[in-house]
């Protein structure tokens, strides 16, 4: 079975930093995009960072050039470094698997997902 693991959230002050770990297993790690996505009650789930094996990276507008994403093959695990948080930023972050090398920002195109973990900014 495909499992995802994400861990690593907290609580945080604004303009702090966390890192996210999604731990992948039950399938072909060498073949995927991965991506990290954030809900907030009562607003759609929006896609925010995401990794092709090939290593190609995109990140939406609301967190490029603070969020960093990278991948451990060795470890099955994508990483979310996330550096100057905003109490904006607060949400339950979930990853998902998508059996594709192209990135998609939309969720329905994503074949998997973890469990969320939390984050919370305080300002």
């Amino acid at each position: 079975d495909v499992q995802l693991q994400a861990s690593g959230g907290g609580l945080v002050q604004a303009g702090g930093s966390l890192r996210l770990s999604c731990a992948a297993s039950g399938f072909d790690f060498d073949d995927y995009t991965i991506g990290w996505f954030r809900q907030v009650p009562g607003k759609e789930r929006e896609g925010i960072s995401f990794i092709t094996s090939d290593g190609f990276t995109e990140y939406s507008d609301s967190v490029k050039g603070r969020f960093t994403i990278s991948s451990d093959n060795a470890q099955s695990t994508v990483y979310l470094q996330m550096n100057n948080l905003k109490p904006q930023d607060t949400a339950i972050y979930i990853c998902a698997v998508r059996y594709s090398l192209t990135i998609a920002t939309m969720p329905h195109k994503y074949n998997y997902w973890g469990q969320g973990t939390q984050v919370t900014v305080s300002s």
